[in-house]
Order: C-alpha cells, then sequence, then structure tokens
C-alpha cells in the first residue's frame, strides 16, 4: 500500500505480523514480519520516565523504539505511545509536551526527515507457559524470564527508510 506525501513522492506503508515480548523490566523486544516477502525486522523498545506528572493513567506510557533491518544491521528509532498494562496496543504519537528535547525531536516533524509512524493491536495475548514456549521458539536470547508476556498481531510501519543515510548538521 502506498501514500501520497506532501512533496508529491510516493511512501510505501509496510503491513505485517509483529510478535513482541513484554519483559518483566517493562521494556519490549520482538520482531516484525513484512508481508507477503516475510522481510523481517527486530523491535527493541525501552520505557521512558515521565518527567512529569503523566495525567493520562498508570497504563499509558512512551516508548523509545527502535526498528533494525536485519539485513544492513541499521536501525531507526522512533516514540511510539503504549496503552494497556500488556503493551497490547501501542501507535505514533503527534507530540510529547513535558518530555525531554530529545524525546520531542524524535516526536514531531523535522524538515527533511521521513517521521517514521507505527501501529500496532495485538490479537494474541500469550502469557505463563505459552509464552515461555513462544520465546523460547522464536526468541531464543530471551528464553528463562519470568513473567514475561508475548502480543502476536497486526503492525503497520510507514516513513522507514533504511537505504538513506541521516545526515548530521552542526
Amino acid at each position: 500500500m502506498a501514500e501520497e506525501r506532501e512533496e508529491g513522492k510516493v511512501e510505501e506503508e509496510m503491513e505485517g505480523v509483529a510478535s513482541i515480548a513484554l519483559l518483566p523490566c517493562g521494556s519490549i523486544s520482538g520482531h516484525f514480519i513484512q508481508l507477503p516477502n516475510s522481510t523481517c525486522f527486530g523491535l527493541h523498545g525501552i520505557e521512558l520516565e515521565c518527567e512529569r506528572e503523566c495525567s493520562r493513567g498508570e497504563d499509558y506510557r512512551l516508548i523509545k523504539l527502535t526498528i533494525t533491518d536485519f539485513n544492513t544491521k541499521k536501525d531507526r528509532v522512533t516514540v511510539v505511545e503504549c496503552k494497556g498494562h500488556d503493551a497490547a496496543r501501542f501507535s505514533s504519537i503527534d507530540h510529547a509536551h513535558g518530555w525531554d528535547k530529545d524525546i520531542t525531536g524524535m516526536v514531531e516533524k523535522n524538515d527533511g526527515k521521513k517521521r517514521i509512524l507505527v501501529s500496532f493491536e495485538c490479537q494474541t495475548l500469550k502469557a505463563d507457559k505459552a509464552a515461555e514456549d513462544h520465546i523460547r521458539q522464536f526468541m531464543p536470547k530471551l528464553a528463562g524470564l519470568e513473567d514475561a508476556v508475548v502480543n502476536i498481531g497486526k503492525m503497520t510501519i510507514s516513513g522507514l527508510d533504511f537505504g538513506a543515510e541521516e545526515v548530521e548538521t552542526n
């Protein structure tokens, strides 16, 4: 699926399935498989500490999400909002008022840089033995962690470009 960008360029939206383990420490780890060509990307996220009072509830948090292209070994980072205690839903956000400037910089649109948009909706939640078995089979480096849950569901990602090198401006 493609979507028209403001500059007239066509941007591809990747659709597929994600398998995401919510670890006891609050971070997430998993993979996204783009369909139909089965391209696999790594996902790793850490919860960002809220510096001000968060009035959206205790099940709301921001996650700094790193997406890794296994073929090129390149990473891209974005910030998503996570809703639900089990990380069952997360999506891109439009603003992050009250957070550090480096976080708001990843959220707000920067001229010349593509903004990565992510959406995930859990369809299957695995816990206890089912989660342990899934992690052992598909995420062996995480095997042995207690109290991890696994979310499996549809994910879409747009604005992800590993071919273009990011240029730092001083």
